[in-house]
């Protein structure tokens, strides 16, 4: 059997495909083109590109032709040894040839998409990916062999769906270069806050006349009847708030005046450095910070508890773009617990979160830094307690008023280093134990030595970066 094939490219639409096929007849009398023989010989394989046609001829007169799968494959029968065929999708279906009432030949017709030009764009697309392969298995665009990133990944797949319906594109292929990423993060807060306050409470008694003010509740009257209280006709409680008194007694009649006066100054420092370790496309989180009960209603009036957690958190998503190029998405997390805004609920004190909350996503070099900076809070309160006229008394109106003022800042800054890692031999990595020597008895009880003076037996050289780093080679 001989096979030799004239390709014409045919639209395969109406009147312009008959008109098509004509003129590839004329053409190919014409020039006496060399065309596909078939004889009666057993069964072969064809192959054809979606969109385009080939011209079958046989030495001898066919006198029946079936296609099996005609939304595959269709064919015209020019003349009694002159078959036109055409691939109209990608498959694979079956070709039938009969020659006086017997079945001369039958042929797989393999239709697939046409690779070479797709492999000529992405030539000139992606002139330095020479490990990149394209396969046509089936009815698919397949994609195999390795490029050097993940921007190049994307851009062939996305090249191969103008060729082929997305669902019948198929990547194998495999991205180079290291797929781990180390995410160093430095969380530093500084926090000052500054309090006064000032609250007086006058206590007045004569006899059994009694009177007291209850501003800001420094003092509260209770009930006599608690034997625990001392008798007499009100009994007073004050509130541990109170850091100061003062008391004057003329005849039976008795001024006592209770005092809250405080002047606070805070300052706070929050300095945390999680470093996490991923892989491509995969989360990562850390967490330093602890858990705080939360009462839960369930039925039949039971209570179940729920832990919610606090500190300083981060959760970041990298994808590694290339060889030196990585994309984050990061989103730190700073809260701590706040007894003010507390409520509470079946006898259990719930307190509420103060957080600083940041989400963004960047691209940045190998070891390259961003920093979120600008997460500034400042607060200023004020609180003025006061009898109705009494407190507006110049002077005087001091006594029967009750001040408060309180102002917090807040600065936090994050900044996020990312880098490509790849993992450790670990017979050549030191540890700290390794630098340690057991002392003796002499260098404990003489020099007061917690360690050995002598040289440490470490196989391996190392030390430790800063006074709380990590070991390095």
């Amino acid at each position: 059997m001989r096979f030799d094939t004239l390709h014409s490219i045919v639209p395969h639409r109406g009147l312009a495909l008959l008109l098509a096929l004509l003129l590839a007849m004329a053409l190919a009398l014409a020039s006496g083109a060399d065309t596909l023989a078939v004889e009666a010989t057993p069964a072969g394989q064809l192959s054809l590109i979606s969109g385009k046609s080939i011209v079958l001829t046989s030495e001898k007169a066919v006198k029946r032709v079936s296609v099996a799968d005609p939304e595959v494959a269709d064919f015209i029968l020019l003349s009694p040894t002159e078959i036109y065929l055409t691939g109209k999708k990608a498959g694979v279906t079956n070709l039938t040839l009969w020659q006086d009432n017997r079945v001369v030949a039958v042929y797989d017709l393999q239709v697939a998409y046409d690779i070479t030009r797709l492999k000529e764009d992405l030539h000139r697309l992606l002139p330095e990916e020479k490990e990149l392969s394209v396969l046509a298995t089936h009815d698919t665009i397949t994609l195999a062999g390795k490029v050097t990133r993940t921007a190049h990944l994307n851009q062939a797949v996305n090249l191969a769906k103008a060729y082929a319906p997305e669902e019948k594109v198929t990547s194998l292929v495999e991205v180079g270069g290291v797929h781990q990423v180390m995410l160093e993060v430095r969380v530093a807060e500084m926090s000052k806050s500054t309090a006064n306050q000032l609250g007086i409470n006058l206590l007045y008694t004569r006899g059994e006349d009694f009177g007291v003010s209850l501003l800001s509740n420094l003092a509260d009257l209770v009930s006599p009847s608690d034997a625990n209280l001392a008798a007499g006709p009100l009994a007073l409680l004050t509130s541990p708030s109170v850091n100061a008194l003062f008391r004057f007694q003329k005849g039976s009649a008795t001024w006592t005046g209770l005092i809250d006066a405080l002047k606070e100054d805070g300052l706070a420092k929050v300095l945390a450095e999680p470093t996490l370790i991923s892989l491509s496309g995969q989360s990562a989180s850390f967490l330093a910070g602890g858990e705080f009960p939360v009462p839960l209603p369930q039925g039949l009036g039971t209570v179940a508890i729920e832990y919610k957690a606090f500190g300083v958190g981060l959760t970041f998503k990298p994808t590694v773009l290339g060889p030196e190029k990585i994309g984050i998405e990061v989103a730190p997390e700073v809260s701590e617990l706040d007894f003010s805004t507390a409520v509470r609920f079946s006898g259990f004190l719930v307190p509420g979160l103060t957080t600083r909350r940041a989400s963004t996503v960047v691209e940045l070099a190998d070891g390259q830094s961003f920093a979120i900076a600008g997460l500034l809070k400042e607060t200023i309160r004020e609180d003025v307690q006061k009898f109705p006229l009494l407190g507006e008394i110049p002077v005087l109106g001091a006594l029967f008023q009750s001040k408060s003022f309180q102002k917090n800042e807040t600065e936090l800054v994050i900044v996020v280093t990312p880098r490509l890692v790849k993992p450790l031999d670990t017979a050549s990595q030191p540890l700290p134990t390794d630098f340690y020597a057991e002392h003796n008895e002499a260098e404990f009880y003489l020099f007061g030595a917690m360690e050995s003076r002598r040289a440490p037996h470490a196989v391996n050289p190392g030390g430790l970066d800063g006074d709380f780093g990590h070991a390095k080679p």
